[in-house]
């Protein structure tokens, strides 16, 4: 008996994981939240490892005694341990930090998705209210996140979520 599955390439599962066909715990819920997740948290872990390769190129080119143009010497770096003694404290402090942004993006994501989700199926609309609610609760579990959190800094996130996503929601159907 043959399986399609011995027939369907690396290319094949990518297209079907837009549609999607990698998660099914049960319900579209469920489904949402982890497709969300595991999305955004792999990008995430790009952008944090992207990140570093760059403020390692940069730092690479400040030996040379060209001017900083860019602004970066006074940015704290996103890896701190990374030029540790060894390269193993260096690759331990990057799967760390990447792990823990890649957690950052994919709460984010999942949140979100589950609260829009939830929202629509609740009022029976998906509207700016929904976007505006959910943005706002996913802006602050995201400065929960963040090391030493202040209450003006989780107001902020608050405010910001809800202000983006309801920006994007209203202009979803304009571009």
């Amino acid at each position: 008996m043959s399986s399609n599955l011995e027939t369907r390439s690396l290319l094949d599962e990518w297209r079907n994981f837009d549609k999607g066909g990698f998660f099914d715990l049960g319900h579209p819920l469920l489904n949402r939240i982890a497709q969300s997740f595991v999305k955004a948290a792999g990008i995430g872990a790009i952008q944090a490892v992207t990140r570093e390769s760059c403020l390692i190129a940069v730092e690479g080119t400040e030996s040379s005694n060209s001017p900083d143009i860019t602004g970066v010497k006074n940015k704290k770096n996103g890896f701190p341990d990374l030029r540790g003694e060894t390269n193993r404290k260096s690759l331990e402090a990057m799967v760390k930090s990447t792990g823990k942004e890649s957690l950052q993006w994919g709460l984010a994501a999942g949140l979100y998705s589950g609260l829009t989700y939830g929202l629509k199926e609740a009022r029976g609309a998906h509207d700016w209210k929904n976007s505006a609610v959910a943005g706002a609760i996913t802006g602050m579990t995201l400065a929960l996140t963040c090391e030493e959190t202040s209450h003006e800094q989780v107001v902020q996130c608050a405010i910001t979520g809800a202000a983006l996503s309801t920006a994007a929601n209203l202009l979803t159907g304009i571009f």
